[in-house]
C-alpha cells in the first residue's frame, strides 16, 4: 500500500509510548522526574522507534491519585517544571518526528481545584453548578464504585453547604457537571489551549463516565428511604454505559434555576455521544490530524457506539480491553482460543478510526470481563498471592515477573503485540522488562523510577531515594540487572529486540491497515493471522505453549508463484501450488511471514551468502 496513505491518518500505525514525567527522569536532583529529564531522555524514544508520546497528568494537583487530581488545567505542576520547559520538550520532541498526547482528565477535579472551593462557598455560587449537588444522595450500588478499597459511596456530604456532592472516584474528586454547557465550553478552551502548544491529541480518562445521569426525580427521596430498608433500587454497574434515562436534572438548588441552566436546551441530559462529536469537531477545526485515545472498557456492541458507529466522528481509538484480558487468559492456558475467539468477535471500527492494543496500562491489570472462573484461572497464573491482587479484578505486576522472566515468552508476547490488529501501546520500561514493585501501595506498584543505568538509583536520579514518590524496583528486576544502558550494548537484549519489532511493524502496514483472518492450524496453542491490503500479506504465528509444533498453513489465494520470507530472523518458506506452506515453530515461538514473488522478497542469510560467493567466483 502507498506510503501517503499511512501518514494521513498517522494513529493507525502509530507507536504509542504513556509515561508519567514524575516518574521518568529527574532532570535537576530533587528526586522527582521532570520536563527537564524526560527532554535529555528524547533520543532513547527515538531510537526505540516511538512515534506518539502519552503523558500522564502534569498539571498542578495535591497529588493524592498521582496527578488525576488537578487544580489547575492550564498550567504545568511546579515539581515537573513550567510552561517553558514543556516548551522546549514539545520542540526536541517534533525535532525527533515524535507527536504528543496527553491525558484529558475531565471528569472531575480535586477539592482543591479553585472552581470547587468557590462551588461549595455557596449555594449561590457562579461555579455551583459546575459540579453535581444532591440534597439527597440516590442509594449506591457497591459495583458502581470505582475504589472499594477506600470508597464506600458515589456521594459525600459537605457541610459548608448542606449538600451531598457527587464523585465516581474518589471523594476529593468531585465530577464535574457536564451536562451544564459552560462546562463544556470550558472544555474545549482546555483542548485548544494545549493544542496551541503543540499537542496532536489526548488520551481521554473514563469516557462512558463523561455525562452520567445522576439526576433525582420527584420520587428520589422516597427511593432513597426505601433503598435503606432493601427495597430500593440501585446505581448502575460502574462497568456499564451508563444510561441517560429521562427526567429533570437537578443540580444546585434542585429544580430551581440552577436545575434549568444546567440542562441541555431541551431540558434533559446531554448525549455523552453528542459531547464526543462536538469534541472532536472542535479538535478538527483546530488540527485535522489530532486524535482522541479513548478508555472505553466496554462490550464490544456497546463500545462500538464510542467510535460514533458507522461515522467515525466521536473517539479516534478505543482501548482493546476484552482482548488484553482474554490474551492472558490463552497465556494461563497455553491455548490461543480466548484470544482467537475475542479477535473474531471484535467488530471493525470506522475506516477512519483504529483499536488500541496494548500488554499492560498505568493502571490495575484489570481482567473485569472474563467470568470469575476464568479470572481465577489468570490468578493462579501470575498472581496468586493476594498481595498481587488488586480490587478483587486485577492484577498489580507487569509482565516479566508474571512469566517468571522467561525470555522466550516475554519476546513471544511484545511479538504477538505488534502484529495484532490495532496500534500498539507501551507503557514505560516495557521495552526493557521492569519488574513491579509489590511495597508501593496499590497500583503504585508498576509506577516505580525508570531504570537507565546499574549504578545509583538506576540513573533516575541522584537524590536520596527516600524522596522519590515510589520506591524503585528491586532484586532480579531492579536497575543492577535491567536498565537501558546495558540492553542497549547487547545485540541479543530485550530492548534490541523490542527495537526490532518497532522497526518491523513500522514496515509492515498490513499490520494495521489489512483486514485480518484467524487462520486454522490444527494446533490449539498456535494463533495464526493474516493481514492483507492492495494485494499484499503477512502472517503472524505464536505459539502460546512450551513445546515445538509443526502444521501445515492453508494460504487461500497463494501459490508457488509467491514465498514467504521471515521479518525477524533468516528464512523462506515455499508455498505449494496448492496454497499450502509447512510451518515449525519452536517452544513460545513468534514468527512474521511476508508472502511475495521471489524476485521481489526481502533479504535473508541465504541471499547474502550466495552474494558472497558470486564475489568470489568472479573473483
Amino acid at each position: 500500500m502507498r506510503l501517503t496513505n499511512t501518514s494521513d491518518l498517522w494513529w493507525k500505525n502509530a507507536v504509542v509510548y504513556c509515561l508519567d514525567v514524575e516518574t521518568y527522569a529527574d532532570g535537576n536532583g530533587d528526586g522527582i522526574g521532570d520536563f527537564r529529564g524526560l527532554t535529555e531522555h528524547v533520543d532513547h524514544l527515538d531510537r526505540l522507534g516511538v512515534t506518539c508520546l502519552w503523558l500522564m497528568p502534569f498539571f498542578p494537583t495535591p497529588d493524592r491519585d498521582d496527578g488525576y487530581d488537578i487544580t489547575d488545567f492550564y498550567s504545568v505542576d511546579p515539581k515537573l517544571g513550567t510552561l517553558g520547559e514543556f516548551v522546549e520538550f514539545m520542540r526536541v520532541a517534533r525535532d525527533r518526528g515524535i507527536r504528543v498526547i496527553a491525558d484529558l482528565v475531565v471528569n472531575h477535579t480535586s477539592d482543591e481545584h479553585p472552581w470547587f472551593k468557590e462551588a461549595r462557598s455557596s449555594r449561590d455560587s457562579r461555579y455551583r453548578d459546575w459540579y453535581i449537588w444532591s440534597d439527597t444522595p440516590e442509594p449506591d450500588d457497591p459495583k458502581g464504585v470505582v475504589f472499594p478499597d477506600k470508597e464506600d459511596s458515589l456521594w459525600e456530604f459537605d457541610e459548608g453547604s448542606g449538600q451531598y456532592y457527587y464523585h465516581r472516584f474518589y471523594r476529593f474528586q468531585p465530577d464535574l457537571n457536564v451536562a451544564n454547557p459552560e462546562v463544556r465550553d470550558e472544555i474545549t478552551r482546555i483542548l485548544g489551549f494545549w493544542m496551541e502548544l503543540g499537542l496532536s491529541g489526548f488520551r481521554v480518562d473514563a469516557v462512558p463516565f463523561l455525562v452520567e445521569d445522576v439526576g433525582k426525580k420527584e420520587e428520589s427521596a422516597k427511593e432513597a428511604e426505601r433503598a435503606k430498608d432493601g427495597k430500593g433500587g440501585s446505581r448502575p454497574d460502574s462497568r456499564q454505559e451508563p444510561p441517560h434515562a429521562a427526567g429533570e436534572w437537578q443540580g444546585g438548588q434542585g429544580a430551581g434555576s440552577h436545575g434549568r441552566k444546567a440542562a441541555d436546551d431541551d431540558g434533559g441530559l446531554p448525549d455523552v455521544h453528542r459531547f464526543l462529536r462536538d469534541m472532536r469537531a472542535f479538535m478538527n477545526r483546530r488540527n485535522g490530524s489530532a486524535m482522541l485515545l479513548g478508555e472505553v472498557n466496554l462490550p464490544y456492541p456497546d463500545l462500538l457506539k464510542y467510535f460514533g458507529n458507522d461515522l467515525g466522528d466521536e473517539v479516534t481509538m478505543c482501548f482493546d480491553f476484552i482482548g488484553m484480558q482474554r490474551m492472558y487468559l490463552a497465556l494461563a492456558r497455553g491455548e490461543a482460543a480466548p484470544l482467537a475467539e475475542a479477535l473474531l468477535e471484535r467488530p471493525y471500527p470506522p475506516s477512519d478510526c483504529h483499536w488500541a492494543t496494548f500488554v499492560r496500562n498505568h493502571d490495575e491489570l484489570t481482567l473485569d470481563k472474563l467470568t470469575d472462573a476464568e479470572r481465577q484461572e489468570v490468578f493462579d497464573a501470575f498472581g496468586p498471592d493476594k498481595d498481587m491482587q488488586i480490587f478483587d479484578r486485577g492484577l498489580r505486576r507487569r509482565l516479566p515477573p508474571m512469566l517468571d522472566g522467561d525470555p522466550r515468552k516475554i519476546r513471544m508476547v511484545y511479538s504477538l503485540l505488534f502484529s495484532l490488529p490495532g496500534t500498539p501501546v507501551l507503557f514505560y520500561g516495557e521495552e526493557i522488562g521492569m519488574g513491579e514493585n509489590l511495597k508501593a501501595e496499590g497500583r503504585q506498584a508498576v509506577r516505580t523510577p525508570m531504570q537507565w543505568t546499574p549504578h545509583k538509583n538506576g540513573g533516575f536520579s541522584t537524590a536520596d531515594p527516600s524522596s522519590f514518590r515510589n520506591p524503585m524496583t528491586e532484586g532480579e528486576f531492579g536497575p543492577e540487572n535491567v536498565n537501558v544502558s546495558a540492553q542497549r550494548r547487547d545485540p541479543d537484549s530485550l530492548l534490541m529486540w523490542m527495537t526490532k519489532l518497532v522497526e518491523q511493524y513500522r514496515e509492515c502496514p498490513e499490520l494495521a491497515w489489512g483486514r485480518y483472518e484467524i487462520l486454522d492450524t490444527g494446533e490449539p496453542s498456535v494463533l495464526a493471522h493474516r493481514a492483507d491490503i492492495d494485494g499484499a500479506t503477512v502472517l503472524a504465528l505464536h505459539n502460546f505453549a512450551d513445546e515445538e509444533v509443526s502444521f501445515t498453513l492453508r494460504l487461500d489465494d497463494l501459490d508457488d508463484g509467491q514465498v514467504l520470507t521471515d521479518l525477524l530472523v533468516d528464512g523462506t518458506t515455499k508455498i505449494s501450488k496448492d496454497g499450502d506452506a509447512d510451518i515449525e515453530l519452536g517452544p513460545y515461538g513468534c514468527r512474521w511471514l511476508r508472502a511475495s514473488e521471489p524476485e521481489l522478497a526481502p533479504a535473508d542469510a541465504a541471499d547474502v551468502a550466495d552474494s558472497e560467493a558470486r564475489e568470489v567466483q568472479g573473483a
